[in-house]
């Protein structure tokens, strides 16, 4: 397999992300749209680690999988503080947290 096809999966993978990031206004959505993004990111990390037979580009795979597994506790533990106080799940109505 050549290292185009990685790219090209990963550039779509990147742009459905992105557009779902700009589109949804749910939350959770907007999560989920993120995730894709970070995914796209490391299958290109994986793929150019691949081509030159390094394994630095898969340790940095695992080092964003790590932050993105601590982006989601954190935005999930902020949209069920939301749901439990009743207030707008609407990405464009929420404007601050405090309050």
């Amino acid at each position: 397999m050549s290292i185009s096809w990685f790219l090209v999966v990963s550039a779509l993978m990147f742009a459905l992300g992105a557009i779902g990031v700009l589109v949804r206004r749910n939350p959770l959505v907007v999560l989920l749209c993120l995730e894709l993004m970070l995914n796209a990111g490391n299958l290109a990390l994986i793929g150019f680690s691949r081509m030159w037979g390094d394994g630095g580009g898969q340790i940095f795979a695992i080092v964003v999988m790590v932050v993105a597994a601590c982006e989601v506790a954190i935005g999930l533990g902020i949209v069920v503080a939301l749901y439990r106080r009743r207030l707008p799940i609407d990405v464009d109505e929420l404007r601050e947290l405090a309050g």
